[in-house]
């Protein structure tokens, strides 16, 4: 198994065996059957290396997800909040992306514009960006700016600071972690093709093709093929994107392994930026037309390509040996520009640039796991490395002749030409990240009682360079921290468990600037440690529904220059409820979503004047719902709705800058049939039903337009 985790298993099994039993019940009116049950096989077949767990009542979320160094683990087991998006929750939605599966949570939110150069997020009121997702528990191997899922099985959102479960991610983000599972072949062979359109003309399609062979069905491949190209809502906007993807799985009594390449191309014509608020604005201008490209040109190109192995083997009954190495390779170029407003009027200056980036990384995950008892007291013992090393270099080429523009005018600059630019590729910034980490889950009162106690050693090292130069700037980086975790599970009852958990992350500490004003420059910075206290209680609703009730407190430090020394001065700490639901609240009614509650505030700082006030990008309240309804008056026909609201949301420190709340309605109608004999599905999706104007924004104070109405259009068909 992936976890050596008695409890686990015996859980698994059990939901599967009490979803069979539930499928065979007789029906309310129908007369008992007769004393006859149905026939059940009995196997100690193992699942795969990265097998995700088996989907929750309603199949939008999985039951499990990986909790790090802890591995699977069931959610009604876990000290600590999580949804994990299941593929069928993702091809419902017809999600291109994560940013498309974070409109289901209402911890989330974008940080940037969808058609940007990247799509990152906020978790908790605290930025994540794209290249800190982790692909199959590993970080440094997802594409770096966008993830696309066609050859994702689930999207695993992890609450809080993930560097005691999972390592310090590559730049050191503490609002959670995203990881991707890739796509298995189970029991039955796939033979999917997708036929795709978007608005305006966005076609596409894809194949995903999934076999099991050999002796038992042990090896199994999955391939998935994707390419869609078109124009865009967005004037002027066009897109190309390609996939390609294979999984190959082994799945032996003792030896488990896996293999996944993932190979990504995509290009964006007349990308959308972010803008900048400039220093003498007084107030934020109305949301202009979600349908310009502001401010109206430019264009991105990046491949990426990834590879990771995995391997599994049980030494005992008890004690499991895993490794896994990956690496990636990312080449990417974009000319683009920077906008900033200049009054409420809506005028804004513009600067653009062409930058060249190439992104290298090498990864590597390995340790034991081992499941055994000391009396009444089980335990489930961990024991792993990680090491990630990671090289960027960049080209910045900043010639191009600075603009001005208004953004209710409509107009659309023409891009600059690189034809002739000498932009040469130099080193920016080379990181390495080691760790390791020892963790222990004791159960007590068999399994009511579970308590999670670990803590891992992390080392950071990096050089950064001056680009221009390439030469090294400032000292080199190397410093250690421990960061531990704790957490408690007390299951009330087999469908409720209360919980409470500590956890730690990490982010590299700064270097302090190279000038006569400071006293200490060239410092060093050791490593921040930002700390997350969750409790609350999880409940299994009648085996239908799955729901989470939690409260946490997120702190973290900043660095700033208090008089003439730079150092860590501030801090920010979010205090939050959150609510979460999904499941079947009636037959053929389902939900999906829930609300959030975020008091943040900057409790320390190094210009008084800035404590009490509110974090930038950090709404009181956010809520996102989703239902969908199985319509009992034409079969096969399901009608699907979201509500999004986010409050309004600072944009500066000081707080006299603000946007307003805003809400957003989707829509969806899908219909399941058989033509010749065949499953069909066809899909039909809007985002932004009723074309709403609004800005969204960043922790770091950008704006960006939301998405305009979007409408997509599916047929998929199982051969």
């Amino acid at each position: 198994m992936e976890l050596a985790f008695a409890a686990s298993a015996a859980m698994y099994g059990g939901a599967a065996l009490a979803q069979a039993a539930n499928g065979a019940a007789t029906a309310p009116g129908e007369p008992a059957a007769a004393e006859t049950l149905p026939s059940v096989t009995v196997t100690d077949h193992r699942g795969a290396v990265d097998e995700a767990p088996p989907p929750a009542p309603g199949g939008q979320v999985g039951s499990g997800a990986r909790m790090g160094i802890l591995g699977n683990a069931p959610v009604m087991d876990t000290p600590f909040s999580v949804t994990s998006y299941t593929a069928q929750a993702i091809e419902n939605d017809q999600a291109r992306s994560v940013a498309d599966v974070v409109a289901m949570d209402p911890s989330v939110r974008m940080a940037s514009a969808r058609s940007n150069i990247n799509e990152d997020i906020i978790i908790r009121g605290f930025q994540v960006p794209s290249g800190d997702f982790a692909l199959n528990g590993v970080f440094g191997l997802t594409p770096y700016w966008r993830a696309p899922l066609e050859a994702v099985e689930r999207v695993e959102i992890i609450k809080g600071p993930s560097a005691a479960l999972f390592g310090m991610t590559p730049s050191g983000s503490v609002g959670g972690v995203v990881n991707l599972v890739p796509k298995r072949t189970g029991s039955e062979p796939v033979t999917r093709i997708t036929a795709s359109m978007s608005s305006k003309s966005v076609l596409g399609g894809h194949v995903d093709i999934g076999r099991r062979f050999g002796p038992d069905d042990a090896f199994g491949i999955r391939v998935n093929a994707m390419h869609r190209e078109g124009d865009t809502r967005i004037r002027g906007q066009s897109t190309r994107e390609s996939l390609g993807s294979v999984g190959l799985d082994y799945r032996g009594r003792a030896l488990r392994a896996s293999l996944d390449l993932l190979w990504q191309k995509e290009r964006i014509d007349n990308v959308v930026r972010q803008f900048q608020a400039g220093p003498t604005l007084t107030a934020i201008p109305r949301a202009p037309d979600n349908t310009l490209p502001y401010p109206g040109y430019g264009w991105s190109d990046g491949r990426h390509g990834s590879a990771l192995a995995k391997v599994e083997y049980d030494i005992t009954d008890h004690v499991t040996a895993y490794a896994a190495y990956g690496r990636r390779k990312l080449n990417w170029g974009a000319v683009a520009a920077n906008p900033v407003i200049l009054n409420t009027a809506g005028d804004y200056s513009y600067f653009g640039g062409w930058q060249r980036m190439t992104v290298e990384s090498e990864s590597l995950d390995a340790g034991l796991r081992a499941a055994f008892s000391t009396g009444p007291v089980g335990h489930s013992l961990a024991l792993g490395v990680t090491r990630l090393d990671l090289e960027q270099q960049l080209g910045f080429y900043t010639g191009f002749p600075p603009g001005t523009s208004n953004l209710y005018a409509g107009l659309l600059p023409v891009t600059p030409s690189i034809a002739g630019i000498h932009n040469p590729l130099r080193p920016m910034n080379d990181s390495k990240l080691s760790s390791v980490a020892l963790a222990d889950t004791l159960s007590f009162m068999n399994d009511r009682l579970l308590v999670t106690l670990g803590l891992r050693r992390q080392k950071v090292e990096g050089q950064s360079y001056n680009f221009t130069t390439g030469l090294p700037s400032g000292a080199r980086y190397d410093e250690s921290e421990t960061t531990p975790f704790a957490g408690v599970v007390f299951k009330l009852r087999p469908d409720i468990s209360l919980y409470a958990s500590y956890v730690e992350g990490l982010s590299q500490g700064e270097t302090a600037p190279t000038s006569a004003a400071i006293t200490n420059p060239g410092e060093v910075l050791p490593p921040y440690i930002s700390k997350q206290k969750e409790i609350g209680a999880k409940f299994d609703l009648d085996n239908r529904m799955m729901a989470t009730v939690s409260l946490f407190e997120l702190t973290k430090p900043s660095a700033g220059i208090s008089g003439s020394t730079f150092g860590v001065f501030g801090e920010q700490r979010n205090r939050g409820v959150e609510a979460t639901l999904a499941g079947e609240v009636a037959r053929g009614v389902r939900l999906l979503g829930g609300v959030t509650y975020m008091d943040g505030k900057i409790t320390k700082a190094a210009t008084a004047q800035l404590e009490g006030k509110k974090p930038i990008g950090v709404p009181e309240w956010q809520l996102n719902l989703g239902a969908e309804w199985d319509t009992p008056f034409v079969p096969g026909l399901t009608l699907t709705g979201r509500v999004i609201h986010t409050a309004s949301t600072a944009v500066n420190a000081t707080n006299t800058l603000s946007i307003p709340a805003w809400n957003r309605i989707d829509a969806g109608v899908r219909y399941a049939m058989k033509v010749g004999g065949k499953p069909v599905t066809l899909r039909l999706n809007v985002e932004n039903l009723l074309d709403k104007n609004y800005w969204g924004t960043a922790t770091a104070g950008y704006l960006f337009v939301g998405s305009p109405r979007t409408f997509s259009l599916s047929a998929s068909v199982d051969l």
